[in-house]
């Protein structure tokens, strides 16, 4: 039973969201008197956040909810540099224009989960190239790095790891963990931060920032940070064999989506209520009680909540429509993702459920072919030879690509 004073920390408690915090007591002071500015920094590495980073939207979210101010840091200046954390490999250094658009593209859901204004709650969105890109190279090394010691740096996670490995660990790299340091002292000092929140694999990261803005004179910092969120399986979250589940519509359907939600396992759908949506824990409570085949209605609650939060309450209606007339009528229905595919020489019906996500090989989906999984126009496909060809359109001019019940692709000619 969590004994915090802030509804705050007594809701991140209850639903799951803290797995360690700097100074709990200190921080739950503040929070009760509502004077918590909080950031997470999202480095722009692709045009999408993924589901992976839902839980630390969701952080910011709340913060708001309950009273404290969000910031949602862009990294435009650190994604020039490159996160080493949990990496074998140096990321690829991407361009200033790259950058540029991909900040543009995950900035988009945030508006979702946000309310950003100029009032004392409203969120703000901010991006570290505004100081980072302005600073002089010998004044960083006298001002900031002076204050870190290599020794504790080469024990950090994400540096210890690769060098253990015999990776190679770039000098650009190696100074992640120092601008990441500088960020946070740099919003406590212009906005008044003083708590970082993220995964548990940035926990080294931001008691650097902790440490750094003490020897630089900021007011007292604070660290919050979540669970690896893994599902029951042991599988990491938000890896499918279609890829990875992008939170941006044009890289990820609402229906992609609320299906990745709806094929949620049994065991992980009472904890995935708790961190993916805002319902009140009495009604999880009652859901995650619900045995046997009820405990689809919580798969589908799930679905509707989660997909609603991101895509509006629209969407998730009718993705779940087109839900139930796909596994409830039969139908095709339009709603479904799309394929679209030559079929004028023919396509094997292995590639075409590779070219689904349904497989992630020939051989994958030749063994799924075995089992009775695939069907084409709902009939179960046993010729693994088998082409799509034309003549394979249904009557509404598509082929319904099939795996198990939950899984379907519509197939439409590729025109010219």
């Amino acid at each position: 039973m969590s004994t915090y004073k802030s509804d705050f920390l007594n809701t991140l408690s209850t639903r799951g969201y803290i797995h360690q915090c700097s100074d709990a007591t200190g921080l739950d002071a503040l929070a009760a008197k509502g004077d918590v500015t909080a950031y997470i920094g999202f480095d722009c590495t692709a045009k999408s956040l993924h589901v992976g980073s839902l839980v630390q939207i969701m952080l910011l979210h709340w913060a708001q909810e309950l009273g404290q101010k969000s910031i949602a840091l862009m990294g435009g200046g650190t994604t020039r540099v490159g996160d080493p954390s949990g990496r074998d490999e140096s990321r690829k250094l991407l361009t200033l224009e790259d950058i540029e658009d991909n900040k543009r593209g995950i900035q988009q859901v945030f508006a979702k989960f946000l309310r950003f204004g100029s009032g004392p709650r409203d969120a703000l969105m901010i991006d570290n190239a505004e100081w980072l890109t302005k600073l002089n190279y010998l004044d960083m090394l006298r001002d900031v790095g002076r204050h870190f010691s290599v020794n504790r740096m080469l024990a950090m996670d994400s540096v210890k790891l690769r060098l253990e490995r015999e990776h190679e660990l770039s000098f650009i790299e190696f100074n992640y963990m120092v601008l990441q340091a500088y960020d946070f002292a740099e919003l406590a000092r212009r906005y008044g931060c003083n708590l970082q929140m993220g995964g548990s694999d940035q926990w080294g990261n931001i008691i650097n920032g902790i440490d750094l803005g003490r020897r630089m004179g900021t007011h007292q910092l604070f660290a919050l940070t979540t669970p690896l969120i893994t599902l029951a399986s042991g599988a990491k979250m938000g890896k499918t064999s279609s890829g990875a589940v992008w939170l941006n519509a044009d890289m990820l359907s609402p229906y992609g989506y609320w299906q990745f939600w709806r094929n949620t396992e049994d065991a992980d759908v009472g904890r995935f209520l708790k961190l993916f949506t805002a319902l009140p824990l009495a009604e999880i409570a009652k859901l995650e009680a619900l045995g046997g085949s009820e405990i689809n209605i919580a798969k589908k609650m799930l679905a509707d909540k989660a997909t609603a939060m991101l895509h509006g309450q629209k969407a998730a209606e009718d993705a779940s429509e087109t839900a139930r007339k796909t596994f409830e009528e039969g139908e095709s229905a339009a709603g479904l993702p799309t394929l679209e595919l030559d079929l004028s020489a023919g396509v094997g019906v292995l590639q075409a459920a590779v070219l689904a996500g349904f497989a992630s090989s020939n051989g994958e989906a030749r063994r799924s072919i075995q089992g009775g999984a695939i069907r084409v126009n709902d009939v179960a496909v046993s010729d693994e030879k088998m082409q799509l060809t034309a003549a394979s359109l249904n009557s509404e001019g598509v082929i319904k690509l099939s795996m198990g019940k939950k899984k379907h692709v519509l197939i439409k000619p590729k025109q010219g």
